[in-house]
């Protein structure tokens, strides 16, 4: 499976994607948790759907994953996703 990130103004989001089958395993996003904040594309953010992605990749069965930064810089937001997926249990 393929962990894709994406980036928006004002969102975070990540998809487990099975490309041989063409399906979603998983997604988490900002909009799942944000709660009213003005701006949830942060690093702070990013570490929380990166955790909450692993956990529902982990219920999924999922265990290993290739990393799809999708063109963004791995800097701030992009490592605090991956750190925090790691962290919680996802390999890649």
């Amino acid at each position: 499976p393929r962990l894709a990130v994406h980036f928006s103004n004002k969102n975070v989001y990540a998809q487990l994607i099975d490309d041989e089958a063409g399906k979603t395993i998983a997604s988490a996003s900002t909009k799942d948790q944000k709660g009213g904040l003005a701006s949830a594309s942060n690093a702070e953010m990013a570490a929380k759907v990166g955790k909450m992605i692993a956990e529902r990749g982990k219920s999924a069965g999922v265990s290993s994953v290739v990393f799809d930064r999708g063109g963004f810089v791995y800097s701030s937001k992009v490592k605090a996703l991956a750190d925090a997926a790691r962290e919680a249990g996802l390999q890649f």
